[in-house]
């Protein structure tokens, strides 16, 4: 039996239980409100966590890069300064009404990198002051044409004009170097063909418009190149290096795994070939963008940037064989460790030569100095190759024993040759995949000496003095006290002579 007891604002409840006691159940606090506030609770505090990673990821990333918070605050500058035209009178009083251009301008055009900042820049201008002066042209042909005749000029012009401008746009020299003047071009011309059939001021509009934007691209290079300039051409520079050194050490550790002489760190470098294969783009743009630049550090105006594109090709050879490599190691059907050990010395000597020879190469990149050792390093490579390929063609001996020597029949031989009775023939091929593979990465890496050397060339690339060094390493040795005596008396009667 249960009773029910009113008490204040609350219900209290009381159960009887067959020995004669009772249990008191307090009241449920939890009605309508206090769900909707416990929901309201939660939702703000999982919209604060995840604000609160928002800012994490946001911090590493700066942390990671503080050159893209430098670029922030360089935007911000631009745009602040800019804005001067608007709150200054007499500023605005000089270019109009049209002063927001300049800040539009800013927007469009400032980027990361010097290169693409001069490359909109340089575009948007030159586009500007073409469509300009063709509609200032068409505008002035129009109106002496007739009332009649004027809007059927301007709409042809405009119809003939942006047709063909946007048919150049899928030229690729055109495209790669000119896309974004071409768009702006036909903007303008539109814009100022068209308005100017309405406006009678057409030459004063054409240049207050084009004053602004001048405005605009100028103090864009001028603060992209004086406030912590990041040059498009080092970063390729700097790319090309990086990936060097990740084809390097893939192509040593894909060998060590598969011999199962990997160590941990070179486990965790496996996949650096990756970022090789996917940087494409990213190496055309930077290509692009450093042609625009002006000399800077150690790079020249004319700095054959076009070959490092050849050299990326050829290292994105390289790395699609290192992929294949990679499918070697995850197949299933993998050889015997009888023939593995066979192999294992001449493959892993021909990618620690292949490495070596990379290694100089992005050596030869980052001093910008020709090597007197690649030739020894590639012939190292090439005697390990030749190594290699005689091992492949003992290796049918380790399956027919009536073609074995006199000299190799010994007990080991023979129990091994019982076994490989028994060994599936796919297992034998995985194992001459992989060696193959590496002897045609070894002749793929000559293709990207042959590229490193015409930089070195095209570049003008220094020699290495090697009697100067030799020099320097004599005049940084300790001198005993009894020549050094000698020496000064000697420089003391050579001064008085």
């Amino acid at each position: 039996m249960a009773g029910q007891k009113e008490m204040g604002s609350g219900v209290e409840w009381k159960i009887r239980v067959a020995d004669g006691s009772s249990e008191t159940l307090a009241p449920q606090a939890a009605g309508l409100a206090g769900r909707v506030w416990l929901g309201l609770k939660n939702m703000i505090a999982g919209f604060v966590l995840k604000v609160w990673r928002f800012l994490e990821k946001a911090w590493d990333l700066g942390a990671d890069d503080p050159r893209k918070v430098i670029h922030c605050l360089k935007v911000g500058i631009a745009l602040t300064v800019v804005s001067l035209f608007y709150y200054m009178r007499p500023l605005y009083d000089g270019v109009g009404g049209n002063a927001m251009w300049a800040v539009m301008t800013v927007v469009v055009v400032f980027e990361n990198t010097v290169g693409a900042t001069l490359y909109k820049c340089l575009n948007r201008v030159f586009g500007t002051i073409l469509a300009g002066l063709l509609a200032v042209g068409v505008h002035w042909v129009a109106v002496h044409s007739g009332e009649k005749f004027e809007p059927l000029i301007i709409g042809v012009s405009v119809f003939i004009l942006a047709s063909a401008a946007t048919f150049s746009r899928f030229i690729p020299s055109v495209k790669a170097r000119f896309d974004y003047g071409t768009m702006i071009f036909i903007l303008t011309f539109s814009l100022v063909a068209v308005s100017g059939y309405r406006v009678d001021k057409l030459f004063d509009l054409a240049h207050q418009r084009l004053s602004t934007i001048i405005i605009g691209t100028s103090l864009c290079i001028i603060v992209g190149m004086v406030v912590c300039p990041i040059w498009a051409g080092r970063e390729l520079y700097s790319l090309i290096n990086r990936n060097m050194d990740k084809l390097a050490n893939s192509l040593e550790g894909y060998a060590a795994e598969y011999f199962n002489q990997s160590e941990e760190e070179a486990h965790k470098k496996l996949l650096d070939y990756k970022c090789i294969l996917n940087s494409k783009a990213t190496e055309e743009s930077m290509a692009n963008f450093a042609r625009w630049e002006p000399a800077h550090g150690r790079f020249n105006f004319r700095h054959p940037w076009k070959q490092y594109l050849k050299i990326g090709a050829a290292m994105r050879s390289c790395a699609y064989c290192i992929e294949a490599l990679n499918g070697c190691i995850n197949s299933a059907n993998q050889g015997p460790e009888f023939i593995k050990k066979h192999l294992s010395s001449s493959c892993l000597k021909v990618s620690s030569d292949s490495s070596s020879v990379i290694k100089e190469l992005a050596k030869i990149i980052k001093t910008m100095t020709k090597s007197s050792t690649i030739d020894l390093l590639v012939g190292e490579m090439n005697n390990a190759v030749e190594d290699l390929q005689n091992d492949l063609k003992t290796l049918s001996g380790l399956f027919n024993p009536e073609d074995e020597t006199p000299e190799n029949n010994n007990e080991t031989q023979k129990t091994s040759l019982k076994t490989t009775t028994e060994i599936p023939l796919l297992g034998v091929i995985s194992v001459v995949t992989f060696a193959s593979l590496l002897i045609e990465i070894a002749s793929r890496i000559e293709a990207v000496v042959e590229e490193v050397e015409k930089l070195a060339n095209l570049a003008e690339f220094q020699v290495m003095d090697q009697c100067k060094s030799k020099q320097n390493q004599a005049s940084t040795e300790i001198v005993p006290a009894d020549d050094q005596n000698d020496e000064d008396n000697t420089i003391k009667t050579l001064e008085k002579v």
